[in-house]
């Protein structure tokens, strides 16, 4: 498979390195604006589960119209990310109350206006394990959130639709009066992925944040015994993003523009010590295959330095197992990847494929399968 491949299958993928994101989720955020306002009157912003940076790089563009702008962008995740103009980044967990306690000291003791979060655990196929997981990584956003948003604020997050997902909109609907699901163009038609778009913050009277109880607990007074009508919620579901836009689950010729030739573009900005590193080198390793090359690599800081594998060379020849014809790859062989190292991509290895541009990117080559838009 050659590195236009991917150019072709995914054209959402190709525009986001055409337009310098990091990620193709970043259009997902512009159209879910389109559709909803969220940027307007916004001058205190934060970002969860922030990397690779795609949705804090549309934060910081949109609301940054320049170096000496008073808006404040925040992004926290568990990884380290590289850095962005006028994003201050938190490398924090966002269960934590000293992560709430690090945003609101940036803020001065302002609540922020906007709270967006694209995170997204590693899948593993089991449908149902899965929509779970991911529900609870959005209730420890929307618990974070009530401790740095202002009264009248804005949520968005990623949500998995499953079968009981009415039971997170109801959760949803005790802090927020509007909500609505929002499935943007830039999404795959064949992803359960969606996204809730939560107006008007307005917790209960009488609430006060706190990490140390889960949200619904009886204890906390937000059981849901204690909401009045139906204990099903249903919020509207709508479509956002032109339809004459792109569809992301068609493929298209590499050059859409008879008077503009295609070039091939690289990733803006590989990943920084990606959690599915290690699983690659083990994956080289048991393939056994000899002779790995780095030349030719368009990717920021490709080695071939610490190579144990045998018979590993720098030189491009046939049959290289990082060879230049893949995106992203890397030819770092570190038992524990550091800060600054890229993706390494199992090229030329049947089946691994690690997709650098996704959200809470997931390691294939363990068996998993992507669920994400």
């Amino acid at each position: 498979m050659g590195r236009s491949s991917k150019d072709k299958r995914d054209i959402y993928y190709r525009l986001a390195k055409e337009e310098g994101w990091r990620a193709r989720s970043a259009f997902k955020l512009l159209q879910l604006d389109q559709r909803f306002q969220l940027f307007q009157g916004v001058h205190r912003a934060v970002d969860l589960c922030a990397a690779p940076g795609s949705w804090s790089q549309v934060l910081s563009r949109k609301l940054r119209g320049s170096p000496d702008s008073p808006v404040q962008v925040v992004a926290v995740d568990l990884q380290a990310m590289a850095p962005l103009p006028g994003v201050l980044q938190i490398q924090g967990d966002i269960t934590k109350v000293s992560t709430a306690q690090e945003i609101q000291r940036h803020f001065q003791g302002h609540p922020a206006d906007l709270v967006v979060c694209d995170g997204a655990p590693d899948v593993t196929g089991l449908h149902d394990l899965d929509e779970y997981i991911q529900a609870q990584l959005l209730l420890a956003a929307l618990n974070i959130t009530t401790h740095v948003l202002k009264k009248g604020g804005t949520f968005v997050a990623k949500i998995f639709r499953g079968k009981d997902v009415t039971l997170l909109y109801a959760q949803l609907r005790l802090f927020f009066p509007d909500v609505t699901c929002a499935k943007p163009r830039s999404s795959r038609n064949s992803s359960i992925e969606a996204f809730v778009v939560c107006r008007g913050y307005n917790p209960p009277e009488g609430y006060v944040p706190t990490m140390d109880n889960p949200l619904l607990d009886p204890d906390a007074g937000l059981s849901l015994s204690q909401l009045s009508g139906p204990s099903r919620i249903l919020v509207p579901f709508v479509a956002c993003g032109d339809l004459s836009a792109y569809d992301p689950d068609r493929t298209y010729p590499l050059q859409l523009d008879p008077e503009k030739p295609y070039s091939y573009v690289p990733p803006p900005a590989p990943p920084i010590a990606p959690p599915y590193a290690q699983a690659c080198v083990l994956r080289r390793r048991q393939a056994g295959v000899q002779g790995p090359s780095c030349k030719g690599m368009d990717v920021q800081g490709p080695s071939c330095k610490g190579m144990d594998v045998q018979g590993a060379s720098c030189e491009e020849e046939e049959g290289a197992l990082c060879s230049e014809e893949e995106e992203g790859t890397s030819c770092e062989d570190l038992e524990d990847p550091s800060p600054g190292t890229p993706s390494c991509k199992a090229a030329g290895v049947q089946g691994p494929s690690c997709e650098e541009e996704e959200e809470g990117s997931s390691c294939k080559d363990l068996g998993r399968l992507s669920l994400l838009g």
